[in-house]
């Protein structure tokens, strides 16, 4: 089955953001059709971008954004395949509240210094980005990893 094109929006050249995730979308889409999907992923995504290609300029911006991040879930829970740094990303902001906030807490306690809970934070930030890095490491080597960098 082909995934269908995104219309082609002249118009949104004028606002920068926009132009910044709907471009970024486009070569999401590019680097999903080198890939052999299954059918059913493959209806996802083209639903995706039917409602994309129905919607007005207005509401552009944030349909987008929720299209593009409703398939990357998709394509991470049902193929395993993940954009570039998305576990560095993911687990920071875990490493910080699993691990960060305890040993805060930890040191803050043993020295009897509230002050000190916020020391923590980028212990945690460090154990995250070190776990993160890791799995994107795997999942490159494993071919599991797509071309392309999400910023949202």
């Amino acid at each position: 089955m082909k995934i269908n094109q995104l219309k082609s929006r002249p118009e949104i050249n004028d606002n920068a953001k926009l132009l910044k995730v709907y471009t970024q979308f486009e070569s999401l889409i590019t680097e999903l059709e080198g890939l052999s999907l299954p059918d059913n992923v493959v209806d996802t995504i083209n639903e995706s971008i039917e409602q994309l290609n129905m919607t007005s300029n207005d509401r552009l911006l944030k349909e987008t954004k929720k299209e593009q991040s409703k398939i990357i879930k998709l394509i991470e829970k049902q193929l395993k395949i993940v954009t570039i740094n998305h576990y560095r990303n993911t687990w920071m902001a875990l490493g910080m509240v699993v691990f960060g906030l305890p040993l805060g807490l930890a040191f803050s306690t043993s020295l009897d210094n509230m002050a000190f809970i916020g020391i923590g934070l980028p212990i945690g930030m460090a154990i995250g980005l070190a776990v993160g890095t890791g799995m994107d490491k795997k999942a490159q080597e494993e071919g599991r990893q797509l071309n392309i960098e999400i910023s949202i």
